[in-house]
């Protein structure tokens, strides 16, 4: 498929490989191994790996005793592979999905977000415009990129009993479709390693599908529902507002940051940190986006929305005050989605993968539960 992977060299599968290799995917082939090696895969010290995935992902940068086939650029590379899995995971797509998306991206990129490739290939996934894949800026956004590929691959029929290489060669047509197999070993090991970086382990089911859910504001004082500011466009702020003057100016400081984050694009396992920024990663989920917004004031929130709920006060719906953590989707106990009370009927979260960081009314949202922070009102 692409100029970049005839640089590589191909391995091919035999029949016995291919059923070999199969019956190893079915029968869990994920669980961490010191060596991991695949038929027709390269052998992988996942231990260097998880070396290298935690010095980087955890800021200290790339480890230079570690040496891994295929992470010879680590510092760019590792941080396009957690894009990768972290967009899979807000997608619901399983570990084998997330395997074969980073896999497919060793093959064509080695994981860097080239800006040339065969004929108009770019990105990543090295995806051309001219097959519809998107434009040239979409295409190198890796969080585009990766949704793009992995809706490919949902459109595949049995993709899950494909072999990894097979998996990917549906969704790239490759002139070169027995290569990705040659990665798996690595694309398992950075999976593993990735998932611990993550919230929860990479277990967090972020409240995605499909937005917010109607409910009529859960019982919020008459006018307080957000319903006269009509249509909102996503990133904007409404004409006319103002954070209430009644706001403390603790809750004015995380308000007035969060709404600077305004337009950017949501990124689950996002750090909120640097949404403005080149790195996906540095963009905001709904939990690191009310976290991020209450430490500019100077209050400590938990990364989770799991664990957000259970912070502070709980306070009725018809007793809102900015600042306060609005929770939807799914339960009252379990919530999967939180945002911020602003006032005026508004609230402001970061709703979902593919969405940007937004105003939204009140009376839009089912609210399961509210929490006040006393920390951001004192």
């Amino acid at each position: 498929m692409k100029a970049v992977a005839a640089a590589i060299g191909v391995l091919c599968l035999s029949p016995l490989l291919l059923a070999t290799t199969a019956a190893m995917a079915a029968a869990g082939s994920g669980a961490s191994r010191n060596n991991a090696c695949t038929p027709g895969g390269k052998s992988v010290d996942t231990a260097a790996v998880a070396k290298q995935v935690a010095s980087i992902l955890g800021g200290q940068g790339s480890d230079s005793t570690v040496r891994v086939e295929g992470l010879e650029l680590p510092d760019e590379q590792i941080p396009h592979a957690k894009t990768i899995v972290a967009t899979g995971i807000a997608m619901k797509l399983p570990e084998r999905g997330q395997v074969v998306a980073l896999a497919t991206a060793i093959q064509e990129s080695r994981l860097r977000n080239l800006t040339y490739g065969d004929r108009d290939s770019l990105g990543l996934f090295q995806q051309r415009p001219s097959m519809g894949w998107g434009t040239p800026e979409q295409i190198r956004d890796p969080v585009y990129a990766s949704t793009r590929f992995y809706k490919g691959l949902m459109e595949v029929k049995g993709w899950q009993q494909m072999t990894i290489t097979q998996a990917a060669q549906a969704v790239q047509r490759s002139g070169y479709p027995d290569a990705y197999t040659q990665w798996e070993p690595l694309s398992r090991a950075l999976q593993q390693a990735i998932v611990k970086t993550l919230p929860n382990g990479g277990q967090e089911q972020p409240g995605q599908e499909p937005g917010p859910t109607p409910g009529g504001g859960g019982g919020c004082k008459p006018g307080e529902d957000g319903a006269d500011w009509g249509t909102i466009p996503e990133g904007s702020v409404p004409a006319g507002y103002k954070i209430p003057a009644d706001a403390s100016p603790k809750a004015r400081t995380a308000i007035d940051w969060a709404m600077h984050q305004l337009g950017t694009l949501y990124q689950w396992g996002g750090t909120c940190t640097a949404a403005h920024g080149p790195d996906p990663m540095g963009r905001c989920d709904c939990s690191s986006l009310m976290q991020q917004a209450y430490a500019k004031a100077g209050v400590q929130l938990t990364r989770t929305t799991y664990t957000q709920v259970k912070e502070g006060d709980a306070v009725p719906a018809n007793a809102l005050k900015p600042g306060d953590l609005l929770f939807t989707r799914g339960t009252a106990a379990v919530p999967e989605h939180v945002g911020m009370y602003i006032g005026s009927g508004l609230v402001i979260n970061a709703p979902r993968t593919t969405k940007p960081v937004r105003i939204e009314k009140v009376g839009d949202w089912q609210i399961l539960a509210v929490r006040r922070i006393p920390a951001l009102h004192s």
